[in-house]
């Protein structure tokens, strides 16, 4: 079977602010972890006000801090708009105060719209150094060398785990390439989901990290008791898809009766385009397409976002997932 891991995306609701969200976040965390979920990641958006995760490590730091053993990462940074050695100074620290339990997922995308990407002092052609980057955070993390001048305090030697984070085969060649574990973000663009699987296992070489393909996907679960609440809670989640589209960003909204009265049938099919991997259903439901899921990837890994508006239903939502699947009681 699978492991199960959670991608939280520190939503900012209606009735949540940002400094609950973060905590509800971590709150997550604590129960995933006594769930038996491998992980949990937060990924870095910019300029996103339903969004409460942007600085991404500080983020990582508070969860690490309310948990003990689960691995806290995230997924990912968006590489493009940072310096290689200021990536690898911060989640060095944190490897530091979290032993053995951080992730480094590394994403191409500015995870932002143009005009903030100036705002981050970057520009879009810094997409294009993306490998030497990777390459240079890698370096910067492993044993200095006796003779190196430039060390990323205290990051050198803590030989973070790193991943490569993808919706296209780019990240498929270049992680395979590279021999690194590789996670495909099929929660919003499953298109090209089995053909990046196919490219990165084919072009796979091993590393000092890994030694054989690792494969990571990612899917939008959302259970409840029956499969008639799922797809009402599974509303929150159809609503801010369709806000995307009509340039209306802004905080996750409750669930409502009737998603057909929110959208016009041109973003219903951009969002279930979107959202076609998505597993929505009572527990027997999300059993069926989780062993659906992984017989057709062979992943190895499957990252859960559950886009549920209320905190306590998104608990109750992960709860049933992991007994689904079985790795809890």
């Amino acid at each position: 079977m699978a492991a199960l891991s959670i991608l939280d995306l520190v939503r900012v609701t209606q009735d949540t602010d940002a400094s609950g969200a973060l905590y509800n976040a971590r709150d997550v965390a604590v129960h995933a972890e006594a769930l038996g979920y491998r992980r949990i990641w937060v990924a870095e958006h910019h300029n996103m006000a339903g969004i409460a995760s942007a600085a991404t490590a500080v983020v990582i730091g508070h969860i690490a801090a309310g948990t003990k053993t689960i691995r806290v990462g995230a997924g990912g940074i968006m590489l493009p708009n940072h310096a290689p050695y200021v990536v690898a100074e911060q989640f060095g620290t944190l490897a530091r105060l979290f032993p053995n339990r951080i992730d480094l997922g590394l994403g191409r995308a500015p995870g932002t719209d143009q005009l903030t990407l100036r705002a981050l002092r970057r520009t879009p052609e810094a997409a294009e150094n993306f490998p030497q980057d990777v390459l240079e955070v890698q370096a910067f993390l492993a044993e200095a060398g006796p003779n190196q001048r430039i060390q990323a305090v205290p990051a050198a030697g803590t030989n973070v785990p790193l991943w490569i984070l993808g919706s296209s085969n780019f990240g498929a060649m270049l992680a395979g390439e590279l021999g690194l574990p590789y996670a495909f973000a099929s929660h919003f663009a499953p298109e090209m989901l089995l053909q990046a699987l196919e490219i990165y296992r084919a072009r796979f070489k091993p590393s000092e990290q890994l030694d054989r393909p690792y494969t990571m996907v990612g899917v939008n679960i959302i259970a409840a008791e029956t499969d008639a609440e799922a797809r009402r809670l599974a509303t929150t989640q159809q609503m801010s898809f369709t806000n995307i589209f009509r340039g209306a960003r802004g905080l996750s909204q409750p669930p409502i009766d009737d998603i057909e009265t929110y959208w016009s049938p041109s973003e219903k099919q951009q969002a279930m385009r979107m959202l076609a991997r998505s597993i929505i259903g009572s527990p027997e439901t999300v059993r069926a397409g989780i062993d659906a899921l992984v017989a057709e990837t062979g992943a190895d890994e499957l990252m859960i976002v559950s886009d549920v508006y209320e905190h306590a239903k998104r608990l109750r939502s992960f709860e049933l997932i992991a007994k689904a699947a079985g790795i809890t009681a």
